[in-house]
């Protein structure tokens, strides 16, 4: 893979490790990696000896989130349009984040989040998908889609809420304000914060607790969360999102534009 590494722990199995590879790009989501992740959550869904799943990133960040640049010359930057696809196309590129988010919430494993570092806007998303979350002390958080003129999408604000709270929410996505892990752990975001240096080995002795419980028991609990977590504050609300974003992409193109003829 391009953009991922998948590796399936020989000292412990039922352990697979997933790690965002982009660090010179701070391991930004470029539409390849949202292919990859897709293919690896599909291989992983039918993988009955993998039962923990861990989901970190490579080098000083998480994620920056959304490669909003040309770091992949696949992915346009959010201002162009796809000048050479159709309208439907597009659509079905925009909904990429959507579906990277449902396919990792999705994962019949347990899932652990490790919050190696920064995690802005798509990598939060991310995090609201996994089942526990660690975070490193150094690791800080931004939700800045507001200020980059982006609509909330990947149907993130129904995971958000559910995780912080709809006060907590509307404050940090309307802001935009960075928060820290200890703001992250205060408010319920993440589970633990240890000591930068032990966050893959507290999350893989995390791994081993779970792989010691019952696989059955463990996997049954996991689905009915899950299912209670989606009736209470459904991600469907927001299943507009695709469009949102095309609606932002054509707004940017004709300020881009307008700005050109100025």
């Amino acid at each position: 893979m391009e953009t991922l590494l998948l590796e399936r722990d020989p000292l412990m199995p039922g352990l697979v490790t997933i790690t965002l590879n982009r660090p010179d790009k701070l391991n930004a989501i470029s539409f390849t990696m949202h292919q990859e992740l897709q293919a690896a959550c599909r291989e992983l869904a039918d993988d009955g000896d993998a039962r923990v799943v861990i989901l970190t990133g490579a080098g000083r960040a998480f994620s920056a989130g959304a490669d909003l640049g040309r770091g992949d010359a696949r992915t346009p930057p959010l201002a162009a349009a796809d000048a050479q696809g159709s309208p439907l196309a597009e659509r079905i590129r925009n909904s990429a984040g959507n579906r990277t988010a449902l396919a990792q919430e999705s994962l019949p494993q347990v899932t652990i989040g490790a919050a190696n570092g920064l995690a802005i806007g798509g990598a939060v998303v991310f995090l609201t998908c996994m089942d526990i979350r660690l975070a490193a002390q150094s690791a800080w958080f931004s939700i800045p889609e507001v200020d980059l003129d982006i609509p909330m999408t990947w149907n993130s604000l129904p995971r958000l809420m559910r995780e912080l709270g709809p006060a907590r929410t509307k404050e940090l996505v309307m802001t935009c304000d960075r928060f820290t892990a200890q703001d992250a752990l205060r408010w319920g975001f993440v589970n633990h914060v240890v000591p930068d240096a032990e966050l893959l080995p507290r999350a893989r002795s995390l791994a081993a607790k779970l792989l010691a419980k019952d696989p059955m028991s463990l996997a049954m609990t996991k689905s009915t969360m899950n299912a209670i977590a989606e009736s209470l504050i459904p991600a469907h609300v927001t299943h507009q999102d695709p469009d949102y974003l095309g609606y932002a992409r054509l707004l940017a193109k004709e300020r881009a534009a307008t700005s050109n003829r100025g």
